[in-house]
């Protein structure tokens, strides 16, 4: 939205707008900012995010490599967090979202190291701080170095741990990220991912699921049928997601919401939602994506 607003003025506000126009942009003290050519554009929503990754950001050891290996250099570095560690990760990766014209956003934490104290309560206090729009998720690990999984024991919960701090709240995880996920739900569970989403109970409109890069025809229709969101990450794609990218067209048509999606700075770089807006649209042109 466009406007010249040399001179009209009426009343104390930030903005005033009048029949879809721009008339008055205002500063802290109510007063008429210098007029000119206004543009104004609504504050984005990012609907998946790992604050607590600004702390490894650029991590030398974990770049180029598939997301298996990438995780296996970094669990032991995070198993280190603390409620310091999480505010000061939060409160930096918050503010780079603001400035980038992100005001809404979610989180998903999903370490809980042992004698970490409550990380979830410091991220909510940066929040606070910052003035953002936050919804945080409660993300959990459950299967340890010792039962098959990536991550060291000492940041893994039990399912009653999990349950108990959950329960009330919507649901989020990672979903169909990368090849070795088939590869490994398959030898573990004898399903494909979202045959497992779909039996524990996630496959539901309840729930949103991030990065969503290798579902079939006939998953795209089930999560679709199902209402279940996608968070698309074009960024973080293009480094850890086994060179594929996720099939928007299909998902939305198919009746999935699709957001477009920050991701933790290990995979995405920079803070700047503009620039997702244009990777998103700079793969589409060159054919990596519907």
């Amino acid at each position: 939205m466009l406007r010249d607003v040399n001179s009209v003025s009426d009343g104390a506000a930030d903005l005033l707008v009048r029949d879809a126009k721009l008339l008055v942009t205002c500063d802290g003290d109510g007063r008429e900012l210098p007029g000119g050519w206004v543009a104004i554009t609504g504050g984005l929503i990012n609907t998946h995010h790992h604050l607590y990754q600004n702390l490894t950001r650029s991590c030398g050891p974990a770049i180029n490599g598939s997301l298996f290996s990438w995780l296996a250099v970094l669990y032991p570095l995070w198993a280190r967090i603390d409620e310091e560690a999480a505010y000061l990760s939060a409160w930096v990766g918050l503010a780079e979202l603001a400035l980038g014209g992100c005001t809404t956003t979610t989180d998903h934490l999903y370490i809980a190291p042992r004698g970490g104290g409550d990380l979830w309560s410091a991220e909510i206090a940066a929040a606070r701080e910052l003035g953002v729009r936050f919804h945080p998720a409660r993300g959990s690990l459950t299967v340890s170095e010792q039962d098959g999984g990536l991550a060291p024991d000492s940041v893994v919960q039990d399912d009653d741990e999990v349950l108990a701090d959950s329960e009330r709240l919507r649901l989020h995880t990672h979903l169909a990220e990368d090849p070795d996920e088939d590869k490994y739900c398959l030898e573990r569970y004898g399903r494909r991912p979202v045959e497992q989403l779909e039996e524990v109970g996630w496959l539901t409109a309840r729930s949103w699921v991030a990065h969503c890069i290798y579902p079939n025809e006939r998953e795209v229709t089930r999560l679709g049928a199902a209402g279940t969101g996608v968070a698309h990450c074009p960024s973080s794609h293009m480094l850890i997601g086994g060179g594929g990218f996720a099939p928007v067209r299909e998902l939305r048509a198919a009746g999935a919401p699709v957001g477009l999606v920050r991701d933790g700075a290990l995979t995405a770089g920079g803070t700047e939602e503009k620039l997702r807006l244009h990777t998103a649209a700079a793969a589409r042109v060159q054919g990596l994506a519907a």
